[in-house]
């Protein structure tokens, strides 16, 4: 994206940060009455884009800002994927692959609590093979939700588990965006980097695993079982070649659009040959009414809904970027750090504050970047531990905020369970049950507040 033109407000800051708060209010607002998607949130986004255009003194440099913001290649990579990933879970459920891990479950005779773990465990895997917690949580959803709702699995902690797992290879993986920003915009070499994560991670990891046994285990009986369904069937078995298959892709170091489109093609081919995938949901024509009918279509108009509300709010996070505001906090704190203690507090302090703002991690960080390393640098704090402290901060108000694109997402994804007479979950109760992201959040004030890691050595990439 080009350099924006820096906006100027009536109302000075409080000019600037209005929209946003008309934004984070709204949202919040329509988060806890139960929305039913992403798509609840459109008008408020639209409405918070005109008080910033009234409130702006160059309306003409408004403009060109918020569609610079919304025509980033990162938006385009982000709505690819989700199309694409969207249109293997409902390719999956067509085939019948959640029919076989039902068949699958009652064969080992998984309770309702192991379901959860289980889920978690799978997700932190196939997190951390892929890098991004966005396809995680679109190709396991699909799976795993409905299977451990007809199993019994209490509903908000399984989602909790699900995008726990996401999470946990967010934070983790090699190839996550969120460690390549941090480590990359420290100056730290990946390995290491991702090496000294596993002293932060582990002890994370147990506290979620404790967590989600123990709520599922006292709530085990709030979902309701179909009985009838509870008997699955194994034919669908094979499908699971195909995240097997985008998984194998990624470890080689495929683009994402190559993984996930050689997904569907895969899978599409693999469902016809096997005679899971009729004709018919490929693709069928009603020439009466003019109208078209695939799997295809069906994935894309899922996505729909988060990808118009990623243009929309990548737009407003521009203005924001455009404004200075956050280069004037970055130099308030830079100011009153002068202890270790202190600066790793700020650090944390100041990358909420952009996660808060921004609503996307890879925008915080890379807007907190310079301050982070003077910072850090004029204190003595190591690269490798200031990326940590960034993608600690950017792994957990993300994914536990209910106006988070990952928790959004999720709560999209858990209407994979309609079919199957699962009901959805709220935003607000999958963050809640996102045990992962406050593990993580507990370790971080742990390591801030006792130092513990702090002596991390400097490594260069």
């Amino acid at each position: 994206m080009e350099e924006a033109p820096k906006l100027s407000f009536h109302g000075g800051a409080l000019g600037a940060l209005l929209p946003f708060f008309v934004f984070v209010s709204g949202v919040i607002a329509v988060a806890l009455s139960g929305a039913p998607d992403e798509r609840g949130f459109w008008p408020i986004l639209l409405l918070a884009l005109a008080v910033g255009l009234v409130l702006c003194k160059d309306r003409t440099a408004f403009s060109e800002t918020v569609i610079a913001g919304m025509s980033q290649k990162i938006v385009m990579i982000m709505i690819t994927a989700w199309l694409l990933a969207s249109i293997i879970g409902i390719l999956m459920t067509l085939t019948g692959f959640v029919d076989a891990l039902l068949w699958l479950s009652a064969q080992v005779q998984l309770s309702s609590t192991g379901v959860v773990v289980a889920a978690f465990i799978m997700c932190c895997v196939v997190s951390l093979s892929t890098g991004s917690s966005f396809a995680t949580i679109l190709i396991c959803s699909p799976l795993l939700y409905p299977t451990g709702g007809m199993l019994g699995a209490h509903l908000p902690v399984l989602a909790g588990a699900i995008i726990g797992g996401a999470t946990f290879g967010d934070f983790t993986a090699p190839i996550s965006d969120t460690t390549i920003a941090s480590a990359l915009s420290q100056n730290a070499a990946i390995g290491p980097t991702i090496k000294s994560r596993l002293k932060l991670v582990i002890p994370a990891v147990l506290l979620a695993l404790l967590a989600y046994i123990f709520v599922a285990y006292f709530h085990k009986n709030a979902a309701v079982v179909n009985n009838t369904q509870m008997l699955g069937d194994p034919k669908g078995l094979p499908m699971l070649l195909v995240p097997a298959y985008i998984i194998y892709l990624f470890l080689k170091g495929k683009h994402l659009l190559h993984g996930l489109l050689f997904g569907v093609v895969f899978g599409t081919v693999l469902g016809l040959l096997l005679g899971l995938l009729p004709w018919s949901e490929v693709l069928s024509l009603d020439l009466t009414n003019f109208t078209a009918k695939s799997f295809v279509i069906e994935g894309i108009n899922r996505a729909v809904g988060l990808s118009i509300f990623t243009i929309l709010l990548m737009g407003l996070v521009a203005t924001v970027k455009a404004s200075g505001l956050m280069d004037r906090l970055v130099a308030y704190a830079a100011a009153r750090t002068h202890s270790k203690k202190q600066a790793e507090t700020w650090i944390a302090g100041v990358t909420t504050v952009a996660l808060l703002l921004t609503t996307h991690s890879i925008v915080a960080i890379l807007m907190v970047t310079d301050f982070t390393k003077k910072t850090g640098e004029k204190l003595g704090i190591p690269n490798i531990r200031r990326a940590n402290l960034l993608s600690l901060m950017a792994c957990v108000f993300p994914f536990v905020l209910p106006y988070f694109i990952p928790v959004i997402l999720m709560a999209n994804m858990t209407q994979s369970g309609a079919e199957f007479n699962i009901p959805p979950v709220s935003p607000l109760a999958i963050g809640g049950h996102n045990f992962m992201s406050w593990g993580l959040l507990i370790v971080a004030l742990f390591s801030i507040g006792l130092g513990w890691g702090r002596t991390t050595k400097a490594e260069k990439p």
